[in-house]
């Protein structure tokens, strides 16, 4: 890397010669260290998927967990720094309550992701902080604007997605994404297609186990945020293991 080592990358205030903060390059290089998340939007809803490396078989399954309620309509999952990610979700659940109160009315998800944005990019202007070492995916359903995705960077700049993928295997599952015909997936298809891409992305041979982190906004849940029931993911999970299997020994 350029310039690396020669005093420029000690702060986020501070520029290399050629336009870089090197600060925040390191904060995207912990995001693609991280386990992969996935999001698709489909004409019904949203489906998020976590694919949760398991760092002790000591853990309680189930804890830690990397996908956060927002608001009753809104869902966040992140992959990066675990303590960054429960952090922002705090601060979106700030944002949340505040817009309800200013204007008794449930936040637009691309208000959030804007105020989001805002406040992680505040984080890349000070020496006295780092910035966010986390990309955070939030997922829900507008009045007007139907189901939405948005990804916020750890930069502070968001984007508005059709399906979007962070993490270790971000660019893989981008291309499974890509394969989908979204507009015509059903809420409950999605789970599956987001099972069989993390399941697929998964390396065996590098990584260590994982669990299989999933949840969904649509009719299904009546327009609310929720995990995915325990039993449809397993079906999802045994489904997308056998699919992997069957593409092996082709």
């Amino acid at each position: 890397m350029a310039s690396q080592g020669t005093g420029y990358d000690l702060s986020a205030s501070t520029y290399s010669p050629d336009g870089r903060i090197f600060q925040i390059e390191y904060a995207a290089k912990a995001v693609e260290n991280a386990g992969t998340v996935i999001a698709i939007r489909t004409k019904e809803g949203v489906v998020i998927a976590v694919e949760k490396l398991v760092q002790s078989k000591l853990l309680v399954p189930g804890s830690n967990r990397r996908i956060f309620n927002i608001d009753r309509h809104i869902g966040a999952a992140s992959a990066g720094l675990i303590a960054d990610g429960r952090h922002l979700a705090e601060r979106a659940r700030d944002e949340a309550v505040n817009y309800r109160d200013t204007y008794r009315h449930p936040t637009p998800l691309k208000a959030l992701a804007d105020r989001v944005g805002l406040y992680v990019q505040a984080y890349t202007l000070y020496s006295s902080v780092r910035p966010f070492g986390i990309s955070t995916i939030l997922a829900g359903i507008d009045d007007v604007r139907g189901p939405q995705i948005f990804m916020v960077e750890p930069s502070g700049v968001f984007w508005g997605y059709n399906g979007c993928a962070i993490g270790k295997g971000k660019q893989l599952a981008k291309t499974e994404i890509e394969k989908l015909d979204l507009g015509s997936l059903t809420l409950s298809q999605a789970v599956e297609e987001a099972a069989k891409i993390i399941y697929k992305v998964h390396d065996e041979a590098k990584d260590k186990e994982f669990e299989l982190e999933m949840s969904w906004i649509g009719p299904e849940t009546d327009g609310k945020h929720q995990l995915v029931p325990d039993e449809l993911r397993k079906e999802a999970a045994r489904k997308a293991k056998e699919a992997l299997d069957d593409e092996m020994e082709d």
